[in-house]
């Protein structure tokens, strides 16, 4: 077994803390703290560092540790390129490094049988990670949860493929290396988490943004079956992946993509390209304008999303799924410029989406271009990918509950940015004071709105159904197509944004009948030609 990294072996080393909370877990004995009546346990292993020869690979589990390890501080994130720009979400995240596959733990009882949250967060599966203070478990933890944070690889480090990584493999499969390290934590999870006052059989996995879109992709694989119990998946994208060797849906295949990053990079071979640093690696395969993402390898994500759903062969668990309105408003890359007036709007839109057209601008209309723009990406792949989500659950028989956030705030509002992507997540943990410093300040007065949010999630882990004492009940998706608005409270409502899920449905079932054609931003303005109607989805 490779040796563990001076990192590793140092925290092992570490003196331990006088007074702090002790717990005795199967990975060994850790330390960590206490903190306004809950223990906290930071940057706790769950597998050996992927660095050297071992970059590239499945993660591996890690020996039981000897001594005390001091958890009293987070450890470094995974690697990634520094923030640039003026983006909201940008973080200072500190040190980053290829030894980052930890975990960190909230808990209000170690000698408990307690609820497990597990997040796992966002950041196009290229940054982030667990430690950020938007994300910290305290308040979900205090409502009688254990809250567990991960890290887990991205960028090139976490979703590589390559035929000679392939080759090297016992399964023939290369990529999905994140995905492989998230697994690897719920294994964790289930092995340790009673020590710290975690049912294991009363597991929730959540996260927002690639962290839904990965949480989406743990329910489809055999690989993550039995380690989790419920979910949560705030503006997932059920887009298409690119395949390992072939190209179905217009997507290049991965070990292509990845041959073409080693010339990129300017390696002779995978040996090569092991020896390059970590950061010379992350820094120059981003420059070169590398998307990472899952890949379909047909073992670990056995075939496209929408095709697993279909078929029925998800995870059969509860599930709370939702996006906000205003998605875009922060991600307006993703969606095309306005163009000159609203007659040229109507005229590219009639030819792009053809018979489908009339139904197309009844709901994206060109009398307000921007919002109609907006909202046409926002739709496409959050609203038709959270609806498609709890249609597909209530199929199995698995209750799933859906929301549309819409609330808004001055500070938010002000900037052109009600309801933006991720505008949910200070109220769901209760972080309003702990948001990046571009973020648009929470106002205090919203804190009452907060409790009420973090009260429907933290019910949903207990019993896989939401509710908040006094405020509207939370029906689950039915016939009557019902949902939970989050306005200036919350209100049980149905019927949400009619047409817009079955006209998604419509698009994305002709491009996958024609293949050639992925599904993701490209709508609207950037939609290809609609392929013809066909009698039936594959």
């Amino acid at each position: 077994m490779k040796k563990l990294s001076v990192l590793f072996w140092a925290c092992l080393a570490a003196p331990a803390l006088a007074g702090a909370p002790t717990v005795n877990a199967p990975a060994g004995t850790v330390q960590g703290t206490a903190e306004g009546g809950l223990f906290v346990f930071r940057s706790l292993p769950y597998a050996q560092p992927p660095t050297g020869a071992m970059r590239w690979k499945p993660p591996l589990p890690l020996p039981k540790w000897k001594g005390t390890r001091d958890a009293s501080k987070f450890g470094p994130a995974c690697m990634q390129p520094k923030p640039k720009g003026e983006s909201i979400y940008a973080w200072d995240l500190g040190a980053v490094s290829e030894d980052c596959l930890t975990l960190s733990i909230w808990t209000p009882d170690t000698k408990k049988k307690l609820p497990v949250f597990v997040w796992i967060h966002g950041g196009a599966l290229s940054g982030g990670a667990g430690s950020e203070p938007i994300y910290n478990g305290s308040q979900l933890a205090s409502r009688g949860l254990v809250v567990v944070n991960i890290n887990y690889r991205l960028g090139i480090l976490g979703f590589l493929a390559h035929p000679a990584l392939s080759a090297e493999s016992r399964r023939n499969i290369s990529g999905n290396y994140g995905l492989l390290d998230q697994i690897a934590a719920l294994r964790w999870v289930q092995k340790n988490i009673a020590a710290f006052g975690g049912d294991p059989g009363n597991v929730t996995i959540a996260g927002e943004s690639a962290g839904a879109l990965t949480v989406m992709y743990l329910m489809a694989s055999p690989e993550a079956r039995g380690l989790f119990h419920k979910a949560v998946t705030q503006s997932a994208y059920m887009i298409s992946a690119p395949e390992l060797r072939t190209s179905t849906h217009g997507d290049i295949a991965s070990e292509a993509i990845g041959t073409w990053l080693q010339g990129k990079l300017n390696a002779g071979d995978l040996a090569q390209l092991r020896s390059l640093g970590a950061e010379q690696i992350v820094v120059n395969s981003a420059a070169t304008g590398y998307f990472p993402f899952i890949t379909v390898d047909g073992r670990i994500v056995t075939r496209q999303l929408v095709d697993t759903f279909d078929r029925g062969e998800q995870a059969k668990v509860p599930l709370l799924v939702g996006f906000n309105s205003g998605e875009i408003r922060s991600l307006r890359v993703l969606a095309p410029p306005s163009p000159a007036d609203a007659a040229t709007y109507e005229k590219e839109i009639r030819a792009k989406y053809g018979d489908l057209a009339e139904r197309f601008l009844k709901l994206y209309p060109p009398g307000n271009l921007e919002e109609s723009i907006l909202a046409t990406t926002r739709d496409a792949l959050y609203g038709w990918t959270s609806e498609r989500l709890a249609i597909k659950q209530r199929a199995i028989g698995a209750p799933a509950y859906l929301y549309y956030f819409d609330h808004g705030y001055e500070a938010a509002d002000a900037r052109g940015l009600h309801a933006f992507h991720a505008s949910e997540l200070p109220y769901v943990f209760g972080t309003r004071e702990h948001t990046p410093p571009r973020w648009p300040t929470v106002p205090a007065t919203d804190d009452p709105f907060a409790n009420v949010m973090a009260d429907y999630w933290a019910s949903f882990a207990r019993t896989g159904a939401p509710s908040a004492n006094g405020h509207a009940g939370w029906k689950p998706y039915g016939a009557e197509r019902e949902y939970l608005a989050f306005e200036e409270v919350p209100r049980a409502k149905t019927q949400l944004l009619p047409d817009m899920y079955a006209l998604y449905e419509q698009v994305v079932c002709r491009r996958r009948a024609q293949g050639g054609i992925n599904w993701n931003w490209n709508v609207g303005l950037w939609s290809p030609p609609l392929p013809p109607k066909v009698d039936r989805c594959p």
